[in-house]
């Protein structure tokens, strides 16, 4: 069997397990469970330039090849280009992206990099999947290197429409890029489309026909069992005291401004104001772990979430009842899925969203005998896999507000009804069968692609 390289922007750490391993190798744990394997990328840490070689360590069957970043690529590379301007770019919000001709050519830099140290390393019938937009242009320098091996490419957030996408500037040339990959992956058909759409447009037809959406999931049978254990242990068993018999509505979110968050406690206050028959009947906790805290947008992002929770709570709090509960501190997996068991909403209304891992764990977690009710924003990649859940604009406070009013009053057998088709899409659509898809087309006999 092939061995298979993983490329990531951040190689998971070698000793993280379980509850503090990332969501990136937590689904890929099924593609490196049953063969050789190698994760490669940047290793977290940042030194005077950029390393040329990479530190190399094996743990059995797997290995991990990370380099250090110089301060000044990690800067151009990921704060600047990566994360100032495709990130909002690729979440349709072209208006906040900050191009920079010098953090454009940091981002080149990076990849270059990447793929000079990694081409040594490769065997000649290696399987390559690289990971997210970071690294778009990686295996156009891999060709260039003369690696012909297979390559793949899965983008975890969403993909805009071509004229959207291309607006961004040097957006052509990193669509072009991609006509280097064998298989193209992205979360939605919708993704698929408007990628094929931007591939046609710059003369890439045989590249848009790799395009092909592969939904990621979960382990649903993994994240019930941990629900259900959890939901019987000290944190949950305090945290279920503290509510002291009220009803629990749970997000859990990065602090992200693509998460909608400040709309979500616009409408979680318009339910404490239109639907009075909630007040002191329900608590809203929000986890929303700081992202990316040393970029100005996401430092305005958390004074503004701040000053929502001063107000909500100092409107409509009593005594004895605070209504909005917030943390921005990470909570392990296994305690969240004692919490999302015990909430009776789950609240997941991104502005847009690849796919949203949060909610299919959210329906993994619940009691089949006594579920809760999932809010979902509409433009949440899962919406295709969650026909039970309640569909809002995020956008509206007042929808949402409105949706989780029906949540709370929604009776068992509906909410059984709606969890049972829910739960169905969250199994068919697993981290398994995402591993699985992907790998059977990346492992096809189709030709060898072509840098463009």
């Amino acid at each position: 069997m092939s061995r298979l390289v993983l490329v990531a922007n951040r190689v998971p750490n070698p000793n993280d397990r379980g509850a503090t391993a990332g969501g990136l190798a937590v689904a890929l744990k099924d593609a490196v469970a049953r063969r050789d394997a190698m994760w490669f990328g940047w290793s977290g840490s940042t030194a005077e330039a950029t390393a040329t070689t990479p530190e190399i360590e094996t743990r059995g069957r797997l290995t991990y090849a990370t380099l250090d970043l110089g301060r000044e690529d990690y800067r151009r590379y990921y704060q600047g280009f990566a994360n100032g301007s495709l990130w909002p770019t690729l979440h349709y919000r072209l208006g906040l992206s900050q191009f920079d001709r010098a953090d454009y050519a940091g981002y080149r830099k990076v990849n270059a990099a990447f793929g000079q140290a990694l081409a040594p390393l490769l065997r000649r019938d290696d399987l390559v999947w690289v990971h997210d937009f970071h690294l778009f242009p990686l295996g156009a320098e891999l060709r260039r290197l003369g690696v012909g091996q297979r390559l793949g490419f899965f983008l975890h957030v969403p993909f805009p429409p071509a004229g959207l996408f291309c607006a961004m500037p040097r957006g052509a040339e990193l669509v072009a890029d991609l006509a280097a990959y064998d298989v193209i992956g992205v979360q939605t058909e919708e993704d698929a489309v408007n990628l094929r759409a931007a591939l046609v447009a710059i003369g890439q037809k045989s590249a848009a026909a790799r395009v092909a959406a592969f939904p990621v999931g979960i382990d649903a049978e993994g994240f019930a069992r941990t629900a259900a254990k959890a939901a019987s242990g000290i944190e949950t068993a305090r945290f279920r005291q503290s509510l002291v018999g009220r009803t629990l509505v749970l997000g859990v979110d990065r602090l992200d401004y693509t998460k909608g968050l400040p709309q979500r406690f616009c409408g979680f206050a318009q339910l404490l104001a239109r639907f009075q028959q909630h007040r002191q009947r329900v608590t809203y906790l929000q986890v929303a772990p700081v992202s990316r805290g040393d970029v100005a947008q996401y430092r305005s992002l958390r004074r503004e979430l701040d000053e929502w929770v001063g107000r909500i709570n100092g409107q409509h709090a009593d005594p004895d009842w605070m209504p909005l509960r917030y943390m921005t501190r990470a909570v392990a997996r296994p305690t969240l899925a004692g919490f999302m068991r015990l909430a009776r909403v789950g609240l997941v209304t991104p502005l847009r969203d690849g796919m949203n891992l949060v909610a299919k764990e959210y329906v993994a977690a619940q009691d089949p005998a006594d579920p809760g009710v999932l809010v979902l924003s509409r433009f949440a990649g899962a919406v295709a896999q969650l026909p039970g859940a309640l569909l809002v604009n995020p956008l509206d406070p007042d929808e949402i507000a409105e949706a989780l009013d029906t949540a709370l009053d929604m009776g068992r057998e509906e909410r059984i009804l709606r969890w049972r088709s829910m739960e169905a899409g969250v199994r068919e659509h697993s981290a398994h069968a995402w591993c699985q898809d992907f790998m059977a087309a990346l492992e096809g006999d189709g030709p060898t692609a072509i840098a463009a």
